[in-house]
């Protein structure tokens, strides 16, 4: 998918639903890396053999996990234009809803809530996050506020 690319001063036209992002598989490699990052070794994540007699029949994503990708499944569905910073600034009203099976893929639909100027400069953007299984149940819910510094003009393809 190609991102919006607004600029900041053409952000706020765009409140309310923005798309999903691609498909991203899961791996177990993926969900090994982040318990070792993590040191959050449940064998529900990462035993295989004990997992399959598990309730879920297999290992699962952790949840910080799954939330982890909201950056990056989000960036494929809008991508602010023409900052000269971005800082990561509240994720909110955050809920697991599903577990996350070790090879489903999950994507991500993103709705543009609020623009507002905040202080020093900055404008605050806030996004509503549903992070989908491909069989339809949402496995994690989240909102998530980014802080721009404009960088004055720039190609700001809509």
């Amino acid at each position: 998918m190609t991102p919006l690319r607004p600029t900041l001063s053409r952000l706020g036209a765009h409140i309310g639903p923005l798309g999903t992002s691609d498909w991203r598989r899961i791996s177990q490699r993926q969900v090994n890396l982040f318990a070792e990052a993590t040191d959050d070794h449940q064998w529900i994540h990462v035993d295989r053999t004990r997992a399959a007699e598990g309730p879920y029949g297999t290992t699962i994503a952790h949840g910080f996990l799954t939330l982890s990708l909201l950056s990056a499944l989000s960036a494929e569905v809008l991508e602010v234009s023409g900052v000269a910073q971005a800082v990561n600034h509240r994720v909110d009203r955050v809920r697991f809803r599903a577990p996350v099976p070790v090879g489903a893929k999950l994507r991500a639909s993103v709705r543009l809530l609020s623009v507002r100027p905040r202080p020093r400069g900055f404008t605050e953007v806030v996004i509503s996050v549903a992070i989908e299984l491909e069989d339809g149940r949402i496995a994690c819910t989240a909102e998530q506020s980014t802080l721009y510094l404009d960088g004055g003009p720039a190609d700001g393809g809509e």
